[in-house]
């Protein structure tokens, strides 16, 4: 299965007693009620609530293994796993999905997003294979960086065509948030009108939870340690309709600095933007720009956001030996629909 980058720092608010919270039945005569289904999925967790006549748990299983088929870098059958391999395979909708989106935003981030990153978070130790989280050898990163970038490597006709056969993809940074977009498709396909969809803290949310309220959402509030441990919320968003998604360099550290890597350079980055937050019109978008952010740093995230047109971003940036909260232009406008 996908374990997806540790990028977990949104996590639905729990207010009151599980129990009636997630479970809400208006009758037992076939009207609709909330469901809930919980578990363990690419490395991480979900937490799925909706409300629905009929339970469509099976129907979210389908989707989700049809996403570990397509895109799992984990999944030796999977469509991704054989175009690294250099299988002849015919890529399908999920694949070809999440290609034109890394494309875009590969575009947008002049760069700082590329999916052909993969040997180097390989090398970094943050791959399939854990690795060692190695010291800095520049020569052997000159070498990998030689089958990096983004114009190696072409969709034509349902198949991948690479120009050095060492290229590889890893689609983990948008792995969590285009899942997240399959479920939400299964749930209104359904007639689901009220859903909450979260994978590893990416969101995809419309309408109300079981009380009629809109959905409460905590953005978690960084330590300026590189433990890892949260304690507080920065702010809490009481949403209707949003796709939202975390991207936070403190929570996983090598001896280099964070998880995400610059494509562009070969390196871990640890700019002083500690954690992006983003809220745009899919969840795989929100997921790519937050990545993007994390290797862009402040001035140049809030332009990306800025020139992307349907998101909103907010920066939790390190300042010195404190933490200062930045927001683009559409932050309040987005969050207050």
């Amino acid at each position: 299965m996908i374990q997806a980058n540790p990028k977990h720092t949104i996590a639905p608010m729990i207010g009151v007693a599980i129990a009636a919270l997630l479970l809400w039945v208006w009758d037992s005569d076939g009207k609709p009620e909330y469901r809930t289904h919980q578990g363990p999925v690419f490395g991480t967790y979900y937490n799925i609530r909706y409300e629905a006549k009929q339970d469509l748990e099976t129907e979210i299983q389908a989707a989700l293994q049809d996403f570990d088929n397509s895109l799992s870098l984990f999944n030796p059958h999977s469509i991704l796993s054989a175009v690294n391999a250099n299988r002849d395979t015919v890529t399908n909708d999920a694949f070809e999905t999440m290609f034109a989106e890394a494309t875009r935003v590969h575009e947008l981030s002049h760069g700082a997003f590329d999916i052909t990153v993969a040997p180097l978070v390989n090398y970094w130790g943050f791959g399939p294979d854990k690795g060692e989280g190695r010291m800095a050898n520049g020569e052997r990163i000159d070498s990998i960086m030689a089958f990096v970038g983004f114009e190696k490597v072409q969709l034509i006709n349902h198949h991948i065509v690479k120009a050095d056969p060492r290229v590889q993809l890893d689609g983990g940074a948008v792995a969590k948030g285009q899942a997240c977009d399959m479920i939400a498709a299964v749930l209104r396909d359904h007639g689901c009108r009220n859903y909450l969809v979260e994978i590893g803290g990416e969101l995809v949310l419309h309408g109300v939870n079981a009380q009629g309220q809109p959905w409460s959402i905590g953005i978690s509030k960084p330590t300026l340690s590189n433990d890892g441990v949260e304690t507080d919320y920065q702010e809490i968003l009481h949403l209707t309709d949003a796709c939202i998604a975390t991207s936070g360099n403190y929570r996983n550290f090598n001896k280099a600095g964070g998880h995400t890597i610059d494509p562009r350079k070969g390196y871990p980055v640890q700019q002083t933007v500690y954690s992006a937050t983003i809220l745009s019109s899919t969840c795989m978008r929100a997921d790519a720009l937050a990545t993007a952010c994390m290797v862009l740093g402040e001035e140049e995230a809030l332009d990306m956001i800025d020139r992307a047109g349907d998101a909103a971003c907010l920066l939790i940036v390190r300042e010195n030996d404190s933490l200062r909260v930045v927001t683009s232009p559409k932050w309040e406008e987005m969050t207050t629909k």
